[in-house]
Formats: structure tokens, sequence, C-alpha cells
């Protein structure tokens, strides 16, 4: 089944077909239910509910979608399955989707020239392996695995006036995919050495020690962030400069490097990557005067 609407194209009846058409394809790979969320232009979450049912989300979706077309608000959806893991590719190029379209149950246009695709497989979540797939296909390191529902508007400040129609442009129903397939189609990442998530305990790096942290595995030990919709950025940055200053980076040197390997500090600039390794090289030196054994005077 394949959907091909434009962006622009307006009218509660197309947005609640796409929306149907959309639950519909996460029910047929398993999805039993969602966790939803409402969200303002500025990104600020304005309303949560957890664990909605396919059913009553079916129920719910049309009213909801009208409410969020007049009040200017996002509605986004987070799906669970039993037994079945959800993998989310962020930020697709079209260049990318015909290597992508055998293994994948959903793709949608978020906005024009940005896609997102889906690849459910039957399992255990295994975040390695995610890491890996975003990283071989291009895809968004930092996916949260929540959607913008299909047919609603793309509610962003930079796109005001003309908000673009969030567009399902192909469902394939039931498609699962395995790990085994997804490597064989040359979409997975070969694995990476393995840094721990928090920083060693010695300050220097060991013999031959001279390489940089993985970013993305500091990314995947980061916590949630407030709006539970993908990992902490902020302390996934914090960490990684922590595990950097310790093996033996400068503090310049790491805050050059985030700037490559961080999409915030990318955005924030140099300021907010050069505060994030001085507090970072703060906390390096407070672990290590607490580790340094204590001197005990005799009276």
């Amino acid at each position: 089944m394949k959907h091909g609407r434009g962006m622009g194209e307006s009218g509660s009846g197309t947005s609640h077909i796409e929306a149907q058409a959309m639950l519909d394809a996460f029910a047929s790979v398993g999805a039993v239910s969602f966790d939803v969320t409402r969200t303002t232009r500025t990104g600020d979450k304005d309303g949560f509910r957890r664990g909605v049912s396919l059913a009553d989300l079916a129920r719910m979706l049309p009213a909801m979608l009208d409410v969020a077309a007049g009040t200017q608000r996002n509605v986004i959806v987070r799906p669970h399955g039993p037994a079945v893991v959800f993998i989310q590719l962020d930020d697709i190029k079209a260049l990318n989707l015909a290597r992508l379209a055998p293994a994948v149950f959903l793709t949608l246009e978020t906005s024009p020239g940005n896609f997102q695709a889906w690849v459910a497989l039957a399992g255990i979540e295994d975040k390695d392996f995610a890491r890996r797939l975003r990283k071989g296909t291009g895809a968004d390191p930092t996916a949260s695995g929540a959607t913008r529902v299909a047919g609603s508007l793309n509610f962003k400040d930079k796109y005001a006036p003309d908000f673009p129609r969030v567009t399902l442009r192909q469902a394939n129903l039931a498609r699962l995919t395995t790990a085994a397939e997804l490597e064989r189609l040359g979409l997975v990442a070969e694995p990476e050495a393995s840094p721990p998530h928090s920083p060693p305990a010695r300050s220097q790096p060991g013999p031959g020690r001279r390489k940089w942290p993985s970013y993305a595995r500091c990314l995947d030990g980061a916590p949630l962030n407030s709006e539970e919709t993908g990992p902490d950025t902020s302390r996934a940055d914090f960490v990684w400069c922590m595990t950097a200053l310790t093996w033996g980076w400068s503090t310049e040197e790491t805050a050059a490097r985030l700037m490559e390997e961080s999409t915030k500090a990318h955005a924030n600039g140099p300021g907010y990557a050069e505060l994030t390794t001085r507090n970072a090289a703060l906390a390096v030196e407070r672990r290590r005067q607490q580790q340094q054994p204590r001197r005990h005077r005799i009276g």
C-alpha cells in the first residue's frame, strides 16, 4: 500500500485517513499501545498519556487532530508491542529510501524532503544494534522512537505560517525484518570498540590510548530528556567530555571535538562546547581529589 499526497494538502478527512493508515501499519507488525504526547511550536510538552490502547487511540485520534490543528499543537506517538522492537530511522534523505524500502514497514515525510522510516523486528531491544543500524543508514543517532502522526501538521516556528503536513509515503503491512536481513542489505554499521559509559578512574591515558570515546555509546547510556522523547543530549555531552578528559585530551581539544560529535553543540556554538568541557574538567578534578588517599596526622 502506497500513499503520495502533497505536503500542503489540507482537510480533516485526509488527515483522519492518513492517521488511521499509519495506525494500521503499526498494528500490522505488533503495536498494541502508544504513548501520546502533545507539544507546542517551540517543542514544549503540552500533554502526555502513557499506554493508550490501539483501539482507544483510533477512536480518539480524529477529534485530537482537529483540536491540534486549531491550537497549533503537534501530536506525537510512541508505539509499544509485546516481543517486537521498533527502530525509528529519522532524517533520512530521499536518495537513501530505495535501499531501505525492502526492510521497512512505514515511511513518512515529516517535512519537505525529510523522511522517516520504521523497521520492526521480533525479539527484545538491542540498543547497540539499533545504534549501528542508524549509523549505517545515515539516520539521526538521537532519534527518540516517537513520531508525529501522519496527516497532522508539523508545527515548528521555522515553518510558519505554511506548516507542512506529515505524509504517509509508503506502508508495507505486516513487514517484519530481522537483524540478519538488515545486515545482508548492507544497512548496519560495523561494531565499534566498547569504551565504558562513564569515565574510567585513572586520570591519564594508558599506553597507545590516543583515541576518542564513542559519542554514540554515551548517547545510548544517557537518561531520557525531560520530555521523554529521546536521550538527554546535555548529559551525554557532559559524560563524553569527562571520558575524553580522563583519557588525556586537553580541554581545548575536547571542546573542539564536541562540536563535531554533538548536534546540540553544533547548534548552540562554541560557547556551549567550552562551558560543557569546563564543567566536565571540574568534575574530573573533583573525582581525582576524592580518589587520593587521605593523609592522617600523627599527634
